[in-house]
């Protein structure tokens, strides 16, 4: 009889008990088998819907998101908001922070679109998907016009300012970090043998379009879209001169994966852009014209001895706050020109330019007659006046504040006010105190500061609207002496 040894006998017994091991937890697999996780680039679009809400990224700036009298608008803010109601969703909307993480953070799901003037290029679409153009621009270059422009002719203008990038060589143009336009110029020099000296800067477009139209720099580059919008409130600027004869398609971008979310875009996109509201839309924010540019009214006949067709009107309605009437006129004009049906790029109507919303609040609309407009409008300043007296006792100090907050909302104010006592100003003065914060609203620094609840507002126009309206009623009371 053959034996069998004791390490033999070890080795059979340890490999029965692996292979007994092996099918009992291939039997416990078998039993509780798990579906494997969804890709969740796939189930995006069910996510969202599932959620509730899209949630976009955008930037702050005085075309793609902003604050204006208290309600959210912007070329992207308003296209955002017809896609959500499209879908049945509700927006909420992500301020960028850190505008070269934007795309690591799509691809992160921290937000489902972002919808900003991303540049298409090849680079681009490597990294996120791409939705079908939003609409394209152009790069141009932005310069200030010759100082006596006005008696000029149109050649003598021309023969004095640049419209071939070939004469920029060893000219300094300012740009903003990161922006496409440093490839553009980097692309001339290259294809010129040139030497065009580009100087990246952590300013804003429009704060260095700003610089442009007072002579502190000469040029800058932007896009065309967006020099058409700076224009408006730059009269002194030529934005003509194009770098380079084709267009550069801007897009929303998506995770990438995210082919449904895709789809499901760039199908409404294309019902949106064969229908009139797109045109109407894109109108609104870069083609409309100033308000700075409406005609006093004709219309109406000027009392001899007064400022406007409506002085008795206005001097009724300024007793209820206790203002000069020479003040509030002063505003009408700056507001209207005194013409009561004027609609404004952003809908603001009548003699005192009220917003739709605030309008209906107080029961006006573009039918209703001069004197109920006068009421309404000092109904709302009366309201502004009564939220604003806790913070500014003073009541001749306050009128400032007021004005401001009537101009570009109570909120951009607010934020003026803590942005002041933070650096040490008195948020309860107007002059060289709370006005410079409103002033540089516009700027990084202070709109992205945590104090600063509504970010960005174009604060030079606020600055301006409230100095030029106590410098007409200055010359108002001289007058009137």
């Amino acid at each position: 009889m053959r034996r069998i040894s004791f390490f033999s006998l070890l080795a059979f017994l340890m490999l029965f008990l692996s292979m007994t091991a092996c099918d009992y937890i291939d039997s416990l697999n078998t039993k509780k088998q798990v579906k494997p996780k969804k890709n969740i680039a796939q189930e995006h679009l069910n996510n969202i819907k599932k959620r509730g809400k899209i949630i976009a990224a955008t930037d702050y700036n005085d075309h793609e998101y902003f604050i204006y009298r208290d309600a959210p608008m912007g070329f992207q803010y308003d296209l955002l908001t017809q896609l959500s109601q499209h879908m049945g969703l509700q927006l909420e909307i992500v301020v960028l922070r850190n505008q070269p993480d934007a795309l690591k953070s799509l691809n992160k799901f921290e937000y489902d679109i972002l919808a900003t003037d991303l540049a298409v290029t090849a680079e681009i679409k490597q990294k996120v998907l791409i939705s079908d153009p939003i609409y394209q621009s152009k790069q141009v270059l932005v310069q200030r016009l010759p100082n006596n422009w006005r008696t000029l002719s149109k050649k003598e203008i021309e023969a004095k300012i640049i419209r071939d990038a070939l004469d920029l060589q060893e000219k300094k143009v300012h740009i903003r970090k990161g922006s496409v336009s440093v490839n553009r110029l980097a692309q001339i020099n290259e294809e010129t043998g040139g030497d065009i000296i580009i100087i990246e800067d952590e300013l804003s477009v429009e704060e260095l379009v700003d610089m442009v139209a007072k002579g502190i720099i000469n040029y800058t580059v932007c896009d065309s879209h967006v020099a058409a919008i700076n224009k408006k409130y730059h009269n002194n600027i030529d934005i003509e001169t194009h770098l380079g004869s084709y267009s550069q398609n801007l897009a929303w971008a998506f995770p990438k994966g995210s082919d449904s979310l895709q789809k499901e875009v760039n199908l409404w996109l294309a019902e949106l852009k064969d229908g009139r509201e797109f045109a109407q839309i894109y109108n609104k924010y870069f083609n409309s014209a100033n308000l700075s540019e409406v005609s006093s009214v004709s219309h109406y006949s000027i009392p001899a001895g007064g400022i406007s067709p409506f002085d008795e009107s206005i001097k009724k309605y300024s007793k209820q706050i206790d203002w000069d009437w020479k003040l509030v006129t002063s505003l009408i004009y700056q507001e209207s020109k005194f013409d009561p049906e004027v609609v404004s790029w952003n809908g603001a109507m009548g003699l005192m330019q009220m917003m739709p919303a605030t309008a209906n609040i107080y029961g006006i609309s573009q039918k209703s007659s001069p004197e109920e407009q006068i009421s309404a409008g000092v109904k709302y300043l009366k309201l502004l006046d009564a939220q604003l007296a806790p913070l500014v006792k003073d009541g001749a100090e306050r009128r400032k504040f007021v004005l401001a907050a009537y101009n570009v909302g109570i909120a951009h104010v607010f934020d003026a006010q803590r942005l002041a006592k933070k650096y040490n100003k008195d948020p309860r003065k107007w002059d060289d105190h709370v006005d410079y914060y409103i002033l540089n609203k516009s700027d990084p620094k202070y709109y992205q500061d945590p104090l600063c609840y509504y970010g960005y507002c174009r604060g030079s126009e606020t600055y301006k609207f409230v100095n030029e309206i106590f410098d007409r009623y200055q010359t108002y009371q001289t007058l009137f002496k």
